[in-house]
Formats: structure tokens, sequence, C-alpha cells
């Protein structure tokens, strides 16, 4: 067997009980199968497979820059997070967009902004906090002192405020839903502009809490089952609230572990569901913070509860579009530009797990730029926008 896959997969024991959910299973796991023979057998001819076919993602990526299909017409209320997606995805890849390129960019935002404050899903929309972040990263991610300049600061306080709820949740819009994804993304936009206050943050790390299910993940509202994406918000939101100490991450780090698939190497997003390409990120990402936590406290560090060589196996045997370029869910599925984001989001926190080249698998041009875990924005970028907003004026807190 070739050297990368050296390590024995299982495959799921359905223990002679057929159901639907172990159907399911056994189709995908015989698809990925087929890929990893196919895959091994290549590879003795090549010893630096597998490859991350990073000019053909980056030709799908632009392409869906500025004209996107008919199928993506349903996104018409998430349009800022097309914009991040994308913006996100090229600077994984280290590529650039033109000065004319992130000017039409910004110029887009900005009229998505809504003047009481916050970023809508398109012009002319009602303000949402999931277009808000998504909005809000994309410039930051643009980088440009145009872009900065389009978020109106005080106006996003002043609508963070307006979804706060007495016990320290957040709506996601005016009269909307209230989970745990709104306390993220209203803690990342106020971190990244530097609006963050004790008095709007009041009590949400009480709230966030209280989301941790016995299994150890997060739900998206306390009471309710565990999932990877809204465990990703509520970890991320305890981190950024200053208030991890709070989190049992001993049953934490164990729910995550059990989220990777012991055949396919990716992560599904709940238990008995089947693997998914993005969760290469909601779900790995908590490992590296879990890891820093442990070494700050002297604990030795827990890689080996996530195979990060298994995960880029998957990643770059079964989740690209070598051809026409883009990530997916899993094999069988199309590309498209949230999934391409996701999946290399994902891919590069497994590539940075330790700090030596020794993490990347195939080809080392395979390594995309670091990402960080809790704001998913390409490192560098981050760095230089919270400089950026660490020189602006402070605001007036009402």
């Amino acid at each position: 067997m070739n050297k990368f896959l050296a390590v024995p997969r299982l495959k799921l024991d359905n223990e002679s009980i057929e159901t639907t959910t172990s159907e399911n299973q056994s189709q995908v796991e015989i698809k990925i199968e087929k890929l990893f023979e196919s895959f091994c057998s290549k590879a003795q001819c090549d010893p630096d497979a597998p490859v991350l076919y990073k000019q053909n993602h980056i030709n799908y990526i632009k392409s869906h820059m500025f004209t996107l299909p008919e199928n993506y017409e349903c996104l018409d209320s998430s349009r800022p997070w097309l914009c991040y997606w994308l913006c996100q995805s090229l600077a994984l890849l280290n590529c650039k967009l033109s000065i004319v390129e992130k000017s039409n960019v910004v110029s887009f935002l900005s009229k998505c902004q809504h003047e009481s404050g916050g970023f809508c899903g398109g012009p002319n929309q009602m303000p949402h906090l999931a277009p808000t972040y998504a909005a809000v990263c994309a410039l930051c991610l643009i980088g440009t002192e145009e872009a900065y300049a389009v978020i109106n600061r005080e106006n996003l306080y002043k609508f963070l405020v307006s979804l706060r709820l007495p016990n320290g949740s957040f709506r996601m819009h005016k009269h909307g839903e209230c989970d745990v994804r709104a306390v993220y993304c209203s803690a990342t936009v106020a971190r990244l502009t530097n609006i963050y206050s004790d008095v709007l943050f009041e009590s949400s790390a009480q709230w966030v809490i209280r989301c941790q299910t016995y299994e150890g993940g997060f739900g998206g509202v306390p009471g309710v089952e565990a999932h990877g994406g809204y465990t990703f918000c509520g970890f991320s939101s305890l981190l950024l609230l200053k208030s991890i100490h709070m989190c049992d991450t001993k049953s934490l780090l164990r729910w995550v572990a059990n989220k990777q698939m012991s055949f396919e190497g990716g992560f599904q997003g709940r238990t008995n569901k089947l693997v998914d390409g993005c969760y290469s990120f909601w779900q790995a990402a908590i490992f590296p913070v879990i890891s820093e936590l442990l070494e700050s406290e002297n604990q030795r560090p827990m890689w080996s509860m996530y195979d990060y060589r298994a995960l880029q196996e998957y990643v770059l045997i079964c989740c690209q579009n070598r051809y026409s370029g883009g990530l997916i869910d899993k094999p069988g599925k199309s590309p498209d530009v949230y999934h391409t984001c996701y999946v290399l989001s994902g891919l590069s926190i497994a590539q940075h797990a330790v700090d030596n080249s020794s993490c990347v698998v195939g080809k080392p041009e395979n390594i995309l730029n670091k990402n960080n875990p809790v704001y998913n924005i390409e490192e560098t970028s981050l760095q230089k926008a919270l400089q950026y907003f660490s020189m602006t004026e402070p605001i007036n807190y009402f």
C-alpha cells in the first residue's frame, strides 16, 4: 500500500442491521475506496503525489468572482458570503486580486451596508448578522484603506446593540432567530473592528456555555444536539469573549476527535452523518486552539487524537475537481464556492498542524498560506486588519 495510506482504515460495521444510514455510509465508502485504490496504483510512479491543483482552483474561483452561474440565484440574499468565500480561498492560495478587482468588491460591499448599521445579504435588503460577518471578513481579506474605511463602526456597534437580548444572546436579525452563530458573528466583527465592549457582551459567555451538550460539542441553542458548525461557533465565541475557562475542553476534545471518520479521513458534522469536506474546517479548526491551551497549561499536546495527514489525504484524493477546479463535499458532488472555501481552510489548518513542513502531504508546493482557526481569515490578512483597527479612534458606546 502507498505510504500515504499506510494506516489501516476501518469501514462501518453495521452489526448485521441494515438501516438507511448504514446503507448511505457504505455507498460513500465504496466510492472513496475506489478513489484510494486508483490513487495508490498511480502513486507508485509519483512519489510526490497527491497534488493540490492550485492553478485550477484559482481559475475556478476567479471565474466565479464577478459572474455566477444561474444555480447561484438562490444565494441572492447571501452575496457578501460569496465575496468572503472567494476572497478567503484566493488568500489561502496566495493569489492576489488586482487593484481594480479589489475596488470592485469593496464598491459592491459598500452598497450592502445598511444605513442603520450592519450589512445586508444584498443591496436594499435588511441587515443581518451573517452577511455582516461575511462582509467584514471579506473587507479585512481585501485589506486596503478603501476596504477598511467602508465599515461604519459606530453604526455597526448600534446594530449589535439592537440585536442583543438581556440573557447575553443575540438575534441574527430584527425579530429573527437566536442561536450561537449570532454570538460568534457579533464577537468576531466586534473584535475585528475594535468596537468590543464588556457591556455589549455581558452574560454572553454564560449563555454560550449552556449550549455545550453532555456529548462535549455545542448545539445551536441550549438543549439540542451537538453539531460541528455550532461547536465551532460556540468554542470560538468563548475564546473571543476570553471565557474559554468555562468550556469543558476534555469532553469537547473527545467529541470532536470522534467526528473524524475512520475510513474516509475527513470529518462528519454530527453523529451517524456522512463525511463532508466543509467539516475539514468546522471540526478540525478546534484542534490547534485546544493544543495551544494544553501547551499553555504545560500539558502534552494531543495531536495524536487528530489525524491531520488522513484529513489531507481525504481532501487531496477525494475532494478536488481535478480538471475544472473547485472543491467538493464528497465524491459524486459538484464543486461550489462554499465548499471550496471551507475545504481549503481546513486543509491549511491541517498543513500547519506543527511548525514544520512535515505536516504537508504530497508535494511541498501543496502548502497553503496559514489560516487563523478562530476567525477563519488568512493569517497575514487578519493581522494586518487587527493592526489597522487597533489604531482607530474609540467609538462612543451607548
